[in-house]
């Protein structure tokens, strides 16, 4: 390391922001704020709510992905992966096999469906499926999961950025809250695609500085993984099929799989951005592109946690005092190597806070739809267009206010990064299960739908709640401080520790990382975070499907094909067709579409068309019905 520089394990004192950061970070906020204005300006005249929230259904695959990819990989996933691997190791790394999964599935299940029925809510497929009541249960759930997660993605980096760099804390919050609120407001989906793809530039940037700066201290990325691999850090081979384990490779590739499908497939933050493409085809291709963007920024982020540790692998600064939480380690990770380059530290914090304003702006504008969409319009269905738009407006007013208000709740739970991850278990995951029950089984009816979800929301809301309270002792290799300078901080050796386990070693002189054996209701709420919404959606599926057949199936021939998922053609292609036929239930899929294709041409080509792939696009100044009557197909198309 370099000696005459002022790290602050050393000088017991922590770095703080210049001039020049200060005006590289509100560059980057004015830089958002302008993106949102400009579109506001620019689609000024045109009052349209389907141009407002979807873009007009007319958006090029690269900037949905890369909102799609920034709307979660928030400034939690900046803080908390490099956290991650400083305190337990590498085992995290196999998430990333689950985005894979995640990613087909949602191109392959559940976006056609949504796709095309043309649908601005995802939540309008519940009522189409089940009844309004469902509906209107899965919009109330999903704003209440919005709501809470866009607090806690306010409140930590701001917290985090406040220890460490003495950024004001209700200043960060109350300055990115309003001026994202405010774009968003304004700006609608164009501004938030856009404002996203300039933030996930900034993300990676950010990521990118600190790792190259890391490694030029330690000297070389090699030496800081021989140091994180000898402090027992690097361990890929946690295979144990117990769940309760924290991160074993079950957890993270098949729980992962079921986690992070709950965010793309069935969430309306993401579900509203693959909409917003302009064909079946282009929304696909966005998710896939966004797979890759997954995968750098947990490479880099978990390559920073490399470094890091091995930067602090003498001092931790949390036993030596300068920081409180985990969270706030890579904020002075920062500080500690880029503060003697004026306005580095400063782009650094654009960087969190591009995460922070990505993840926002997507969540309010998610909201306004479903709040207009699934609420407001039911009950005013004669609403004109203009006022729907600025009634959207409005509701991204008022959520925003919303979050800024629930910022406090957000200082009570803890690590940030598995909050936010048993956050998607707990509320996103019994969702996914209800869509799933819908798309996937014919023979569900609203009442399953009913009872699965809500048995579901209540028993992982006890496990959640449980764990919190409990606290389940975790393994966490242990950390060092001989290299602090304890002459310059008040804090004794003994201050701010925690017990760990010492480490058991097998015969071949491996380190295993152990963790206490919980009993009864320990062992319950132990489950591992990864495991909720796996088991949140098996919950839904089973107690959906026995109320559904105690209380009358519905028969699958009834139900519109569109509504259902040829769930063996998607994923067993290679079978054939006198096997996966009757796999249909009765169903005719294929028909549906060819008939609907065939009406499509039969319109003017200045009204509708078809395109390559076979999807039906329609103009932003259109609206399509397509009906299905008596085994006939009817296009009604109105021109505004």
């Amino acid at each position: 390391m370099t000696a005459e520089r002022n790290y602050s394990f050393l000088t017991g004192q922590k770095n703080t922001f210049s001039i020049a950061d200060y005006v590289i970070f509100g560059c980057m906020l004015a830089v958002s704020t302008f993106i949102g204005f400009f579109y506001a300006i620019k689609d000024r005249r045109i009052s349209d709510t389907k141009l407002f929230l979807l873009a007009g259904g007319k958006m090029n695959c690269v900037p949905v992905s890369m909102s799609l990819l920034a709307s979660f990989m928030s400034a939690i996933t900046l803080l908390g992966t490099p956290a991650e691997m400083y305190n337990y190791g590498t085992m995290y790394w196999w998430i990333g096999l689950s985005y894979a999964g995640a990613v087909g599935l949602s191109a392959h299940v559940y976006t056609p469906i949504f796709y095309r029925l043309r649908l601005t809510s995802c939540y309008e497929y519940l009522e189409k499926r089940f009844s309004k009541g469902v509906r209107l249960m899965g919009t109330c759930i999903f704003s209440l999961q919005m709501i809470i997660y866009m607090s806690i993605v306010l409140y930590a980096p701001s917290l985090a950025l406040n220890a460490v760099t003495g950024l004001s804390l209700w200043g960060a919050i109350i300055s990115v809250g309003s001026l994202c609120t405010i774009y968003t407001a304004v700006g609608g989906m164009k501004a938030v695609l856009w404002t996203d793809t300039f933030q996930t530039v900034m993300m990676i940037v950010g990521l990118l500085a600190t790792l190259i700066q890391g490694c030029i201290e330690i000297g070389g990325f090699q030496a800081a993984w021989d140091i994180t691999k000898q402090n027992q850090r690097v361990y890929f081979d946690d295979f144990r099929l117990d769940p309760t384990v924290r991160h074993s490779f079950w957890a993270l590739t098949i729980g992962g799989v079921f986690l992070w499908a709950s965010v793309y497939a069935t969430n309306q933050a993401q579900v509203q951005r693959s909409l917003s493409c302009g064909s079946l085809r282009g929304a696909q291709a966005a998710l896939w592109v966004n797979f890759p963007g997954l995968c750098v920024i947990l490479m880099l982020s978990c390559l920073n946690g490399i470094v890091m540790y091995a930067f602090y692998s003498t001092c931790d600064p949390v036993k030596f005092g300068l920081i409180q939480a985990s969270d706030q380690l890579y904020p002075l990770f920062v500080m500690d190597l880029l503060s003697h380059v004026p306005g580095v530290p400063g782009l650094f914090v654009a960087c969190i806070f591009s995460g922070t304003l990505s993840t926002i702006s997507s969540g309010l504008n998610s909201m306004s739809a479903v709040t207009l969409t699934d609420i407001v319009r039911p009950m005013v269905p004669g609403m004109s267009e203009s006022r729907a738009t600025t009634l959207t407006k409005v509701f991204a007013l008022v959520y925003g206010v919303a979050c800024l208000g629930l910022t406090y709740v957000a200082s009570k739970l803890g690590n940030i990064l598995q909050a936010a991850l048993s956050l998607f278990g707990i509320v996103g995951a019994p969702m996914l299960g209800l869509f799933t029950l819908g798309m996937i089984y014919p023979w569900a009816n609203y009442k399953g739908a009913y009872a699965g979800t809500l048995t579901s929301v209540v028993i992982m809301m006890w496990i959640g709640g449980g764990a919190h309270v409990t606290k389940t002792y975790r393994y966490q290799p242990p950390v060092k401080t001989y290299g602090c300078n304890w002459n310059l901080t008040w804090q004794d050796a003994t201050s701010n520790t925690s017990s760990v386990l010492p480490p058991v070693v097998d015969m071949d002189g491996n380190v295993t990382a152990v963790e206490s054996e919980p009993e009864g209701l320990a062992r319950f709420y132990s489950l591992s975070y990864l495991w909720y919404s796996c088991f949140a959606m098996l919950i839904v599926t089973v107690v959906g499907l026995t109320v559904s057949f105690l209380t009358g199936p519905e028969d699958p021939k009834s139900l519109d094909a569109r509504l259902i998922c040829p769930i063996f053609d998607v994923l067993c292609p290679f079978l054939p067709e006198k096997w996966r036929k009757p796999l249909r239930f009765g169903i005719e899929h294929e028909g549906k579409y060819d008939k609907d294709i065939e009406e499509a041409k039969k319109r003017p080509t200045s009204l509708i068309s078809v395109d390559k792939d076979g999807d039906i696009v329609i103009p932003t100044e259109m609206d399509v019905l397509i009906m299905h009557e008596n085994n006939q197909t009817k296009v009604i198309v109105v021109e505004h």
